[in-house]
């Protein structure tokens, strides 16, 4: 059992050395592929979840008038999903907005 391990297994926390020596290429069998340089994004995802809750509402509304369609084929759990993704995407948004808040109040800028 590694020391990492034993520490582990005991509760105590191991601190962890961060380097950012990121591997440059990758060779997999006789191909190398080149890792390009790429800084990450800084996204907070709050326009990605507006979008997505939108997408759930127009297709929510837009089965609305095939409601008795859905039902008499067995389909009315699209109109259902549709209203959760809805439901779901709405608390989706307001935790993006509050990270986004919290990381702005961290932020040394």
């Amino acid at each position: 059992m590694t020391a990492g391990r034993i520490a582990e297994a005991r509760g105590s926390v191991v601190p962890v050395e961060l380097r950012d020596d990121q591997t440059t290429q990758h060779e997999i069998g006789n191909r190398t592929y080149i890792v390009a340089d790429v800084a990450p994004l800084d996204v907070d995802g709050v326009r990605t979840m507006e979008v997505g809750t939108l997408v759930w509402l127009i297709g929510f509304i837009a089965l609305i008038p095939f409601y008795g369609t859905l039902q008499d084929t067995g389909r009315i759990w699209w109109l259902w999903t549709c209203l959760a993704g809805f439901g779901l995407g709405l608390f989706g948004l307001e935790y993006c907005r509050r990270r986004r808040q919290a990381r702005a109040e961290q932020s040394p800028a």
